[in-house]
C-alpha cells in the first residue's frame, strides 16, 4: 500500500504541476464572476464534481449538479463545469453541448485535448496523463485522473476563500447538518 501511496502522491502532484497557473486563475475568476456554476461528470468524475460542489456550495457559491432533481435551467451568465477523463462520455459532451449553445461559459477537465468534450468547450484545463499511467497496476482505470482532478480542486479552494474572503468558521456554518 506504501508504494500506492507514493505513486498516487507523486503522479496526481506532477499532473497538477503541469497545469499553468493561467489556467487556474482563469478558473478561479470564472468561478467568481458568474451567477450560477452547474458541475457535471459521469461516474467517479461525477463523484470527484460532486464533491466539488459541496466545497463552493460551502464557500457560499450558487452551486447546482447537472442531473439532480432540483438543478435550474442552465443560462448565459453562468459556468459549467464538466468533468470527464477520455472527453468521450457522451452525457457529458451532450451536456458541453447544449450549455454553450444556451452562451454559458463550458470549463472541461479532461485528459484529451483532442476530445469531443474540449471541441465543445471555450476553456479546456488539460490532465497530462500518459497511457502508462492510465493502465498502471498501481492506478488502474482513470484513477490518476480522478485523484487528481480532486487534488486540483482541493487546491483551488483555500484561494477561493481568499478572494472570496470566506474563512473556514464561514464554511462551517454552510456545513450540512442532518440532526
Amino acid at each position: 500500500m506504501r508504494e500506492t501511496m507514493d505513486y498516487l502522491k507523486e503522479r496526481c502532484k506532477a499532473v497538477v504541476y503541469s497545469i499553468p497557473e493561467s489556467e487556474w486563475n482563469v478558473l478561479i475568476d470564472l468561478i467568481i464572476s458568474k451567477e450560477k456554476i452547474f458541475v457535471y461528470g459521469s461516474g467517479r468524475s461525477g463523484l470527484i464534481g460532486q464533491l466539488f460542489s459541496v466545497r463552493m456550495v460551502q464557500l457560499g457559491l450558487n452551486v447546482h449538479f447537472v442531473g439532480d432533481m432540483t438543478t435550474p435551467i442552465i443560462g448565459k451568465n453562468d459556468l459549467t463545469l464538466l468533468i470527464s477523463n477520455t472527453g468521450r462520455t457522451m452525457s457529458v459532451v451532450q451536456t458541453a453541448e447544449i450549455a454553450r449553445r444556451v452562451g454559458s461559459h463550458v470549463v472541461s477537465l479532461t485528459s484529451s485535448g483532442t476530445s469531443k468534450l474540449a471541441a465543445a468547450s471555450n476553456t479546456t484545463i488539460i490532465f497530462n496523463i500518459t497511457k502508462y499511467e492510465a493502465d498502471s497496476k498501481l492506478a488502474p482505470l482513470g484513477t490518476i485522473f480522478e485523484d487528481t482532478v480532486l487534488f486540483f480542486f482541493d487546491c483551488i479552494v483555500p484561494e477561493l476563500m481568499r478572494r472570496l474572503n470566506v474563512t473556514e468558521e464561514d464554511m462551517r456554518k454552510r456545513h450540512a447538518i442532518w440532526v
